[in-house]
């Protein structure tokens, strides 16, 4: 059975979504419930580590993750995102190429795009291959402030002097 559950955070609140079987959604809502129920047992270690990462204190998630029903091109590109390191990007066309199919570069990016379980399958981590952010589904500001989050010296904003 589904459960759900929020999880305010400084960048928003997620709703996290699963079962027994793993995590099955996790995505930023704009509008928080005004009473929180008591968090449901199987979404219990995501809301944990949710909020342990965006106080940047955990820099790899330990959940199961339920993909039931995701096409399989989708599930090997997001077994990919998983395996980039905290801190670090890669590009649309590295997933391309470890997925074994180097010209389907826009369909990673639609498979990014297509990613229900935000965060946790760190979709905001692949970037262009020329180095620029591109494409995110909680905007262009949210995916800097992920990176910046994750590796300050790399992905900082340069304020102005004047």
């Amino acid at each position: 059975m589904l459960q759900t559950t929020f999880c305010p955070t400084s960048f928003g609140c997620f709703q996290i979504k699963g079962s027994s079987l793993g995590i099955s959604s996790v995505k930023l809502v704009e509008n928080v419930p005004k009473e929180e129920k008591e968090i449901p047992e199987d979404l219990k270690a995501c809301h944990q580590q949710l909020l342990e990462y965006f106080d940047g204190k955990r820099e790899t998630f330990d959940l199961k993750l339920d993909w039931d029903g995701s096409a399989d091109f989708n599930r090997a590109v997001w077994g990919e995102l998983v395996k980039i390191p905290y801190g670090r990007t890669t590009s649309y066309s590295a997933i391309a190429e470890k997925i074994g199919n180097p010209t389907a570069v826009r369909a990673v990016g639609l498979a990014n795009r297509n990613n229900p379980i935000a965060i946790i399958v760190p979709c905001h981590r692949v970037i262009a291959k020329n180095g620029d952010l591109q494409g995110y589904f909680y905007g262009l500001d949210m995916k800097r402030r992920l990176l910046e989050l994750e590796n300050p010296m790399s992905f900082a904003r340069q304020g102005s002097l004047f």
